[in-house]
C-alpha cells in the first residue's frame, strides 16, 4: 500500500469508526486497530473486495477493462488478461455488474428526456414486432443536454408492453 493510500484509509477509519486514540496497523493483512475499543478494520472492509484475497490493483484492472469493451468481454477473456481462472473472473464480473446495477438502480434523470419502447432479440421467423415469441421488451430513457446530446441512458426490462398501439 502507498504511504498516501495508507494516509487515506486510516483517515477514513478515523472519521468513521475510531475514537481519535491510538490507531496501530496490525500483521500482514494490514488492519487498523483502535486501542481504546479494540475495534479493527482494512481498506477492504464493507465493500466487494471483502472476502477476495485478489489485490486491488487486479479488481481496478477488471473495472477498467469490463467498462472499457466496446461489445463487453467474456469471463474467458478477462480471465486470461487478468492471468486468473475463468470461475474467478467470473465472480469478479459478476460483483462489479451487481454493484453497478444497485448504483444505477436509484438514479434519476434529469432535464430534457426522451422514452422509447423496443424489444431485444435477433430476427426470426414468424410474427414481427409487438408480441413477437422469444423478444423481450424493454424502455429505453434518454437524457440530453441543453444542445440535445445524449447525457445518461437508463434501461428496464418491462413486462407485457401492450400489442397494438403506439
Amino acid at each position: 500500500m502507498s504511504r498516501g493510500a495508507g494516509a487515506a484509509a486510516l483517515a477514513s477509519w478515523l472519521s468513521n469508526v475510531g475514537h481519535g486514540h491510538c490507531v496501530v496497523k496490525r500483521g500482514a493483512r494490514q488492519l487498523f486497530q483502535c486501542n481504546a475499543c479494540r475495534k479493527q478494520t482494512s481498506m477492504k472492509a464493507g465493500t466487494i473486495f471483502a472476502s477476495s484475497k485478489l489485490p486491488l490493483r487486479l479488481w481496478f484492472r477488471a473495472m477498467y477493462l469490463l467498462t472499457q469493451s466496446k461489445k463487453g468481454i467474456s469471463s474467458i477473456e478477462l480471465g486470461r488478461r487478468l492471468g486468473v481462472t475463468q470461475t474467478t473472473a467470473w465472480t469478479m464480473k459478476h460483483k462489479l455488474a451487481q454493484v453497478m446495477l444497485e448504483r444505477n438502480g436509484a438514479k434519476r434523470l434529469n432535464g430534457d428526456v426522451q422514452m422509447d419502447d423496443a424489444y431485444l432479440g435477433g430476427a426470426r421467423s414468424g410474427k414481427p414486432g409487438r408480441g413477437a415469441a422469444g423478444k423481450t421488451p424493454f424502455v429505453a430513457a434518454v437524457a440530453t443536454t441543453e444542445d440535445g446530446k445524449p447525457d445518461q441512458i437508463i434501461l428496464r426490462r418491462v413486462i407485457g408492453l401492450p400489442e397494438s398501439g403506439d
